[in-house]
């Protein structure tokens, strides 16, 4: 198999005691589940949730809806009837109701200024004139200036004026890091605070338009930045995971280097070009672990992570998931929610995107890791490289078929969606394989 499976040939191998040792074929993790350590639920349910007042629905944090000013200038915003509206004026902002907003992230990972002065990046000119548009409004401009000075203060830095300060500008509308923000902090009809709005409490609907925006804002930085060798998408939930605020979110963020793990799959996968079919789905069916298909993607219990990983591949020949056709995207997305809806939204976790890096001729196909951070890293892991996973992978699939079929009877989850022994699942059904057009090196 791979040279990535450093200890033994078999990804996932149970000991007599019943331990579970797994290598993640792709990176090489190491992971063991040892038998007694799994019963504790995923949840933590929330210990003294506090009453809703009606302004907590529209004014809790910076992301609601009632502090569009709060976050910077709106680079877009998808309408519920899926059609998406670029540079919003700030005069216009009260003239729809997105369902989903994406606004420039305030402190962004890697800056307007880090491509501006490694590379010489300039604005496209489509930006340059929504800029200069945004900021001849007296609104606008203030809204800017509001902006600009509170990034300012909370890195302790002083005012200075106004001509200095727009100045700093250009970030946020050029910038390539974006949030994409739903409209709802609390579920409708919450009435205390511990009845967020998650991936999983939006309708199927909903969270279709939410992954097509997401997807559209990948496309977006790509096209308006020559240099981004990769778009990184992913959704923090709750604090756990690395949430700033339990609003639910996604981040897309433009990279010049995709990490040497990236590098070292593409090499592995020039040898085993089918990998992602031999190593990942069709393994999963052999073992029992496919979780749900439909039409256009499969959900399996993932093996080899740090934390127990649910694992959504894209059946699709196309490898960038904004090149999908709607129907693609939607039975893709189908089964993201339907794993949120499962997990549920008291479960901290990190929803990871992997597509085709745009300087990769090799097909890929797209898929979406959601890795629950219920368990705490220690000396152990950092002793050995070996981590211990409290939920083994036949744990997890348990777990999840069981929410799976209970949502399903509960309308909560897109139709279509076969579960478990329902799965057809014939061998290479993941059909980027199909666009291979040369033999391997």
């Amino acid at each position: 198999m791979s040279e990535a499976l450093f200890s033994r040939m078999e990804p996932i191998q149970t000991m007599a005691d019943g331990t579970i040792k797994q290598v993640n074929p792709f990176s090489g993790t190491e992971v063991w589940t040892v038998p007694g350590r799994g019963s504790r639920p995923f949840s933590v349910p929330a210990v003294h949730p506090a009453p809703l007042s009606e302004d907590d629905f529209h004014y809790r944090c910076a992301f609601c809806d009632g502090r569009e000013l709060d976050t910077p200038p709106e680079k877009a915003r998808i309408l519920p009837s899926g059609g998406i509206l670029r540079g919003v004026p700030i005069e216009e902002y009260e003239q729809s109701v997105p369902s989903f907003r994406r606004v420039p992230n305030l402190f962004e990972i890697v800056s307007y200024d880090y491509w501006r002065e490694n590379y010489g990046f300039e604005m496209d000119e489509e930006t340059r004139q929504r800029m200069e548009s945004y900021l001849a409004d007296p609104a606008g401009r203030e809204h800017v200036l509001k902006t600009i000075r509170t990034k300012r203060a909370a890195a302790k830095l002083g005012d200075a004026p106004e001509d200095k300060l727009l100045e700093q500008a250009a970030g946020f509308f050029a910038g390539g890091h974006d949030v994409i923000i739903a409209a709802r902090h609390f579920i409708n009809g919450a009435t205390d605070d511990s009845q967020l709005a998650s991936s999983g409490t939006l309708s199927p609907e909903e969270h279709a338009l939410f992954t097509a925006f997401t997807a559209d804002a990948i496309r977006d930085l790509y096209e308006r930045n020559r240099y981004a060798d990769y778009v990184v998408a992913f959704q923090n939930w709750l604090a756990a995971a690395g949430a700033s605020f339990d609003h639910l979110h996604k981040q897309v963020v433009a990279i010049d280097d995709r990490g040497m793990a990236s590098h070292r799959e593409v090499e592995l996968q020039r040898r085993y070009p089918n990998m992602y079919n031999e190593w990942a789905v069709d393994y999963a069916a052999k073992q029992n672990l496919v979780i749900a298909e439909n039409d256009h993607a499969v959900l399996l219990a993932g093996f080899g992570h740090r934390y127990p990983t649910l694992e959504i591949f894209s059946k699709a020949k196309t490898c960038e998931p904004w090149l999908h056709t709607k129907a693609e995207l939607t039975g893709v997305s189908d089964l993201i929610h339907a794993a949120h809806a499962a997990v549920g939204a008291d479960v901290p976790c990190n929803e990871e995107w992997h597509h085709r890096p745009a300087d990769v001729e090799l097909p890929q196909p797209w898929r979406v890791m959601i890795k629950l951070r219920i368990s705490t890293l220690a000396g152990f892991e950092g002793g050995t490289k070996i981590y211990i996973n409290t939920i083994s992978p036949w744990d997890l699939r348990d777990r999840v078929v069981a929410k799976l079929y209970t949502a399903r009877d509960e309308r909560r989850v897109a139709k279509g969606i076969r579960i478990a022994t329902e799965c057809l699942l014939p061998r290479n059904s993941l059909r980027y394989i199909e666009t291979l057009t040369r033999s391997p090196a």
